[in-house]
């Protein structure tokens, strides 16, 4: 069975996309500690990061360098905090997280916000992608 994160690659489930390319896709994380809390995965479904090939690894960090670089030119924060947890879906994936202190990296507060807010962040992130 696919996981949430395929049926997103496969166009079943909508998205707010911020970036892609031939390998990796980032979009919102529907339910985000801060706004502009992006998720960064590699098309291909893999359960665990760290079961990546070296290669693939380094692509997908790489990816999500250029994606956490706009996100920090869009979204007004000190930094853009990177988490992998791997457990609540078994698609490897990177968190990106803009925040102003640690404590703005809990897992447990997340938030929900307005589809148009959610589709505005998202367009803001995609134009500085570079």
């Amino acid at each position: 069975m696919a996981s949430i994160f395929s049926k997103i690659v496969a166009g079943e489930i909508p998205c707010y996309k911020v970036a892609e390319d031939e390998k990796h896709l980032a979009f919102l994380d529907i339910n985000p500690m801060a706004p502009g809390h992006t998720l960064v995965i590699p098309k291909q479904e893999i359960d665990y990061l760290f079961d990546m090939t070296e290669s693939d690894y380094i692509d997908l960090e790489l990816f999500a360098r250029k994606v956490a670089v706009a996100i920090k030119e869009a979204i007004p924060c000190t930094r853009v905090a990177e988490a992998v947890l791997g457990l609540e879906v078994p698609h490897a994936h990177i968190h990106l997280v803009p925040i102003n202190t640690e404590a703005d990296m809990d897992f447990r507060h997340k938030t929900t916000l307005p589809g148009d807010q959610m589709a505005s962040i998202a367009a803001r992130i995609a134009a500085q992608v570079k």
